[in-house]
């Protein structure tokens, strides 16, 4: 039974009496909501009120946060960026200072080492801050940290993001000015081997170099985050409203009890299934912002268990989630005493109403399932005749292709008989004038036992094909094409016809017998309409292809095309263009019945217009899609 037809079934069997149950509980609930309305309304009101209100405030507080954070960002990201030109600037007047006092006294060579020798001890930001000299060669005069670079040339060296920053300081020297630049270099103080850094380069002309000094961005990002959490830790509103951070990997950077803070907060007992809460709050905050509900076991101040509205907001460039909430207990009890006023007025009512509703849906299904059993029947009834029809269309399709397919085993049979037959008869003759030699017998048999096998084979193909039984299976859709293909191959290869095949290697599960009989009716759909073309070339064309759920199989010939009157009547039952003599006009329906009953896929055909080798055709094309399981 086909699952249109189950659904029919379905709705025979059950709608009514849903409608009426349906019907029954809306009636019911039509009375009970008018008692309830005004409780209701007031209920909403008070709720809606209280949740948009503090919806607002939490979301106030979290973005005042997030503005504060970014505008502490911007501010410190420019005042690191002036500290480090005013440093640099230092170094450079120190360097100039010595110069002045020594360029009459001492060569170039020793006073540059009294340079190097004064800037190399210079130290700032917690030991962290140092300055570097680079000449216009790109080799390192003056590098602190590591002395071995020292007198190396770095021009070509990139750092992790492939940035040539030294070329940017020879560019600097060249130019004789200064500049900002980023660039990734080994940070002794990270995890990993270079850290993003921020660094100012001036020219200094008496020795045709360029000093200069950074910060590493981690460092700069760890003071604003530090100053960001103390100011954090301050905001209380309400009456125990407070902001919680928690970073990306679920870790409390700040919360009102202390005792949370560098802990994974998905192991404290703060609420119900915290993992879960804590994971989807994180995901809400790295698309953005919004709310979540949830139970939290202990509400600050009373250590009770409360239902909280949690607002966060990511701040993704540190892995941040700035959250707060607020907690619905304290609308509770307002609710409360008046939802029992109102209830104890109601529930007399309800009572007379709900068994005069039980006892008219007890008499009405009752009602209803005498009729669905009725046309339960009918429809039963009306489905048998049915399928007796198709066994009946489906066997006149066999018969017909039974018909077909001995003509078939005749073309396919008269190449190996004849191989037998000449075979037998040169072994007797040679054997009779007595020439027969054991290397002519061996070969003689050897092209007998061969042409056995292939009838026997043959045989089995055809036998195969006309199995009734009705078997699911997996299989190859290249497979199912050999088979169908070798079963037609005597009829196309004596018209002449060239199959053009594009069969990928898909497995699908379904009645691979049926899908063969399906791909026979259109194949002989094509070579009927071929054979009595004049055409130099008589071409099918077979493609395969999937999609994630369906295979789609092409299959279409250059014969024209169908008629435009014909086209839409093709799958209908004994309809045929033929001679009465040449075609029953079941063949195509049966492919459709097929296709679309048993396979569970579709069918259609259409006109194409093509080409193929610079010549151009017209054809007809039927286009399956069958599911893959």
């Amino acid at each position: 039974m086909s699952s249109k037809e189950q659904q029919i079934l379905k709705i025979i069997k059950y709608i009514p009496s849903i409608f009426i149950i349906i019907s029954s509980i809306i009636v019911t609930l039509f009375f009970y909501i008018e008692n309830k309305k005004t409780f209701l309304i007031e209920k909403e009101n008070i709720e809606k009120n209280y949740i948009l209100e503090n919806k607002a405030i939490a979301k106030d507080e979290v973005n005042r946060v997030y503005d504060f954070i970014q505008h502490l960002q911007k501010t410190t990201e420019t005042e690191l960026k002036e500290s480090i030109k005013n440093r640099v600037y230092e170094a450079h007047t120190i360097a100039t200072s010595i110069y002045n006092k020594y360029k009459d006294e001492k060569s170039k060579e020793e006073i540059l080492d009294i340079i190097k020798t004064t800037l190399n001890d210079f130290r700032y930001n917690q030991g962290r801050g140092y300055f570097f000299i680079d000449n216009i060669k790109g080799e390192k005069v003056l590098q602190p940290p590591n002395k071995a670079l020292e007198g190396k040339s770095l021009l070509d060296y990139k750092d992790a993001h492939g940035y040539q920053f030294m070329q940017s300081i020879v560019k600097t020297i060249a130019d004789k000015t200064e500049r900002y630049d980023q660039y990734y270099w080994e940070n002794p103080n990270s995890k990993v081997n270079d850290s993003k850094k921020i660094s100012f380069y001036k020219y200094f002309e008496p020795f045709n170099v360029a000093i200069g000094s950074g910060e590493y961005v981690e460092e700069f990002e760890k003071q604003i985050q530090k100053k960001a959490l103390d100011f954090i830790n301050l905001i209380h509103y309400g009456k125990s409203g407070y902001i919680f951070i928690i970073n990306y990997d679920g870790v409390y950077l700040n919360h009102i009890r202390p005792e949370y803070i560098g802990k994974d907060a998905s192991i404290n007992n703060d609420t119900v299934d915290i993992k879960k809460v804590i994971e989807t709050l994180i995901d809400i905050s790295k698309n953005g912002e919004g709310y979540l509900s949830y139970t939290q076991n202990k509400k600050p101040n009373t250590d009770l268990p409360t239902h909280k509205i949690s607002f966060v907001k990511g701040l993704n460039d540190w892995g941040w989630m700035i959250g707060t909430g607020f907690y619905e207990d304290e609308i509770s009890e307002t609710i409360k005493k008046r939802e029992i006023e109102l209830n104890e007025k109601f529930d007399t009512y309800m009572k007379n109403i709900l068994i005069l509703s039980s006892f008219l849906t007890f008499i009405l299904l009752f009602i209803s399932k005498y009729i669905s059993n009725f046309f339960t029947n009918k429809f039963n009834e009306y489905k048998k005749e049915l399928e007796k029809k198709q066994n009946i269309l489906y066997q006149q399709s066999k018969m017909a292709s039974m018909g077909e397919m001995i003509g078939n085993i005749a073309h396919q049979w008269r190449q190996p008989l004849s191989t037998i037959t000449t075979a037998s008869t040169g072994i007797l003759l040679e054997k009779d004038i007595g020439i027969l030699q054991d290397q002519t017998l061996k070969e003689y048999l050897h092209k007998i036992n061969k042409s056995a096998q292939y009838l026997s084979k043959t045989i089995d193909d055809f036998r195969n094909f006309f199995n009734p039984e009705k078997v699911k299976n997996y299989f190859f859709l290249s497979n199912a094409f050999d088979t169908a293909l070798e079963l037609l191959s005597a009829q196309f290869n004596s018209q002449n016809i060239k199959i053009i095949k594009n069969i990928e290697d898909i497995e699908i599960n379904s009645y691979e017998n049926e899908l063969i009989q399906g791909l026979i009716n259109i194949l002989n759909n094509a070579r009927d309409e071929l054979k009595d073309k004049e055409l130099d070339n008589k071409l099918i064309f077979i493609s395969t292809s999937k999609n994630e759920n369906e295979v789609i199989i092409k299959i279409k010939d250059n014969a024209g095309g169908i008629s435009k009157e014909n086209i839409n009547k093709i799958f209908e039952p004994y309809f045929t263009t033929k001679h009465k003599s040449q075609g029953t006009g079941i063949g195509l329906y049966m492919t459709e019945e097929i296709i679309v009953r048993h396979l569970k896929g579709e069918i259609t055909v259409k006109n194409d217009e093509f080409t193929y080798e610079n010549s151009s055709y017209i054809g007809a094309e039927f286009i399956i899609k069958i599911p893959l399981q």
